[in-house]
Formats: structure tokens, C-alpha cells, sequence
């Protein structure tokens, strides 16, 4: 996909469909994958490990090297801190326990944490358009938490905390890109050096909390689901910051909506899950509130 010519507007929507639908169903192939009991920093390294494997020969195939100045340092290790390490710990505690189709729903808050935060630090301006669209989205979370029918079991209301640590920690690393840039780096390299850093990191916390696990072979279900949905984020990140190159970076964020949505409907299909009334009033107001959150595009494409 990094390598096609210049697609038609036609051809801009039929990628962006795909990443996020490729994307949502990174969520019920992550419940998959911790249905092993798998503890989630050794889920993390193997994890890590595919995705520096794929951007690596990314990184070989485009004939490009790894900087390792100060600067781009920095970014790897702040960025696998606030985007792998932390997130998808909890990523992994909450899914065993929750609905896929619930994270589906919870990741979407992403923008409307990023969007206070950015107000706070003096990055963006006051608007009651998106203070509206928070409160729906915030509203969305509410629906999941409070009614009797909208869990299968009221004991799992104690881990939506848990998974929302995710999205904020998500929304800083959106913050501190926004912020300080990629130094230069590419979306490749920036994932990559990421996934290294990470990798570097993970390893000892995985051995110091006993949560190693050897990869079987051949391969079980649950790991098969782990190898491809850390391919498949691989590459669809790499591919959605080639659409945000060409197209625009708010025509880009629009995948949110087919993230969710399609995080919903891979759930139903993967994991046969289905949902109350309550999830999707709440799945339709975390909509609602991204349309309302995710600023106008300026210009066309």
C-alpha cells in the first residue's frame, strides 16, 4: 500500500475503509489471544517481537536504516512507554474479562481525552462543538457502567477503569507527538525504533514478573490470533499515516468510525458475542460524540 501511485477520492475511502476495518478487528483477535491466560507482558513481547520483524524488513526492503540520534532516542522510548508498554498492559488485563466488542466502543475515546489534554497545555482552543462531543462520548461510557442488562456480568463494571487507562494513555502519546514531532522520522522508522525500544524494555519486566511463555510450534489458535493482529497493526499504522500524508490527517481520523463499528460487527462474527440495547445506545452516542470531537478538514485533499 506505501508503494501505490496516486489513488482517486474513490480509491482514498476504500483505504480508509480497510484500515479500519482491519483495525477493529485487532480487538476480538487480542481477546483471542489472551484466552490462553497468557500472562500480558509475555503477550507483549511476542507481540513486539512480529511487529519489529514486519517493520524491519519495512525498514530493509525501502533501503532505509534506524536513526539512533538523541532526539530520536528520546522518541522511541517516551513512545513505547505512552503507546505500547502501559496500554496494552492493561489492554490485555481488560479484554480477558470484557466484551471485545466493549473495547471496540472504549478505544473510540481516544480523541476526546486527546482533546481536553490539548487544551490544557495551550495546544488547541476552546470549542462547545467538541466539549458537546465529549460529553456524548463520555455519556457512550456511562451507558456501558451503569445499566443492569449492558454487561453480562456487573462484576466486569470493576475493569472499564482499567481499560480506559489505554485510551489516556494514547491520547498523551498523540499529545507528545503533536507536540515534540517524529524528529524527522518516517512512520515507519518512528514504529519501528518504538517497537525496538519497547522490545528492549519488555523483556526484563516479562522475566522479573514471571510472565515468559515459550511460543509453541506450530503455532496454537490463540497465538496465531496474537502474530496476526500485532502483523496487522503493523502495517496498518504504517498505512494510515501514508493516508494522512496524502490525504489529510482529519480525513485519516475518520477510520475511528469504521474501527468501532467494525470492532462491533468482527466481535459478533469472531467471538459470538451480542449486545444489549444499552451498548449500542451507548456505541451510537461514542459516535455521535466523534463526529462533534474530530475537527473539520481544512482544505481538500
Amino acid at each position: 500500500m506505501l508503494s501505490v501511485g496516486q489513488p482517486s477520492r474513490t480509491g482514498y475511502a476504500a483505504i480508509l475503509a480497510l484500515i479500519g476495518i482491519g483495525w477493529g478487528s485487532t480487538q476480538p483477535l487480542g481477546k483471542i489471544a489472551a484466552s490462553t491466560g497468557h500472562a500480558p507482558f509475555g503477550l507483549i513481547f511476542w507481540q513486539l517481537v512480529v511487529c519489529v520483524a514486519v517493520l524491519g524488513v519495512l525498514t530493509v526492503l525501502r533501503g532505509k536504516r534506524l536513526p539512533m540520534t538523541r532526539r530520536a532516542l528520546e522518541f522511541y522510548v517516551v513512545v513505547a512507554f505512552l503507546g505500547t508498554l502501559i496500554p496494552n498492559y492493561t489492554f490485555y488485563l481488560s479484554v480477558a474479562r470484557l466484551p471485545a466488542g466493549i473495547m471496540s466502543i472504549i478505544i473510540a475515546t481516544i480523541p476526546l481525552i486527546a482533546f481536553p489534554i490539548a487544551l490544557a497545555l495551550g495546544m488547541d482552543r476552546f470549542s462547545m462543538r467538541r466539549i458537546v462531543g465529549i460529553v456524548l462520548g463520555l455519556s457512550g461510557v456511562l451507558l456501558i457502567a451503569l445499566p443492569q442488562a449492558s454487561l453480562p456480568e456487573r462484576a466486569m463494571v470493576a475493569f472499564l477503569p482499567v481499560a480506559m487507562i489505554g485510551p489516556l494513555f494514547y491520547a498523551l502519546e498523540n499529545t507528545y507527538v503533536a507536540a515534540r514531532g517524529t524528529g524527522g522520522l518516517d512512520a515507519i522508522q518512528a514504529m519501528f525504533g518504538a517497537s525496538l525500544a519497547g522490545l528492549v524494555f519488555c523483556g526484563p519486566i516479562m522475566l522479573a514478573l514471571g510472565h515468559w511463555f515459550p511460543m509453541p510450534m506450530p503455532p496454537g489458535r490463540a497465538e496465531w490470533a496474537l502474530i496476526g493482529s500485532s502483523a496487522l497493526h503493523a502495517l496498518l499504522y504504517a498505512s494510515f499515516v501514508w493516508l494522512a500524508a496524502r490525504a489529510g490527517s482529519v480525513f485519516a481520523s475518520q477510520s475511528a468510525y469504521f474501527t468501532t463499528a467494525s470492532g462491533i460487527v468482527w466481535a459478533m462474527v469472531l467471538l459470538g458475542e451480542s449486545f444489549s440495547p444499552w451498548v449500542w445506545a451507548a456505541a451510537g452516542l461514542m459516535l455521535g460524540g466523534l463526529m462533534l470531537v474530530n475537527p473539520r478538514e481544512r482544505g481538500s485533499a
